[in-house]
């Protein structure tokens, strides 16, 4: 199949603190990728868990279970076919990591949800916004496809 071809053995999802962008995004390219596709996410800096990204995945059927925010600097496996980045940040650190290794760098540019600001509802919004961008993204990236109902 040509969109086989294509498609990374596996991808690492980069963020700030690997709180809100990269999580979302892993947990969403987790449910429309293969599972022979290796996927991770993490983040320049330390993060805390936020309960917006567990209320905005959960609307689609989706969890990040027990994980928890990890740093780029504390994983085990650092080798990437692809590393999507969705911060400035995280694109420099991915830029400087990737200096000298054949790994692909894709910027993503996405908004921080976290600087909403009004209603819970309004600061929800946000948060849907960033979850619907990334999915509209992994699946006109990954699959070759840009339908709105993701599978594999």
């Amino acid at each position: 199949m040509e969109g086989e071809a294509m498609r990374p053995r596996s991808i690492l999802f980069l963020c700030g603190m690997n709180a809100i962008r990269s999580p979302m995004a892993e947990a969403i390219a987790r449910q429309v990728l293969p599972p022979s596709i290796f996927l991770a996410s993490a983040g320049v800096r330390a993060g805390q868990r936020d309960p917006f990204v567990d209320s905005v995945l959960e609307e689609k059927g989706l969890s990040l279970g027990e994980r928890l925010p990890q740093r780029l600097e504390d994983m085990e496996d650092d080798y990437f076919d692809i590393i999507v980045t969705l911060s400035p940040q995280a694109h420099h650190a991915a830029l400087e990591l990737t200096r000298s290794m054949a790994v692909e760098v894709e910027y993503w540019p996405m908004a921080d949800p976290s600087t909403a600001t009004g209603t819970r509802e309004r600061i929800l919004e946000a948060y849907r916004d960033v979850r619907d961008r990334l999915e509209a993204r992994i699946v006109a990236r990954f699959t070759g496809t840009s339908g709105e109902q993701p599978g594999n």
